[in-house]
């Protein structure tokens, strides 16, 4: 696939994900995506923040 063709088919998928997003947050579901969006991002810095833990923990634990 050539350069060019990459790109257009990039911008393709970026206009349909924009017009995805734009017709969820019109419609009168957008409640209900944010709130999912928000429980998902909260789940990932759950994760992330043990994730950290556990590596600073061995970190400790090795240098001592």
């Amino acid at each position: 696939m050539s350069r060019s063709s990459k790109a257009v088919v990039s911008f393709i998928v970026g206009a349909a994900v924009g017009v995805a997003v734009g017709y969820f947050l019109n419609s009168d579901k957008k409640e209900e995506l944010v709130g999912k969006l928000k429980y998902q991002a909260d789940k990932l810095k759950d994760k992330f923040r043990a994730k950290k833990q556990q590596f600073e923990d061995a970190m400790e634990n090795e240098l001592t």
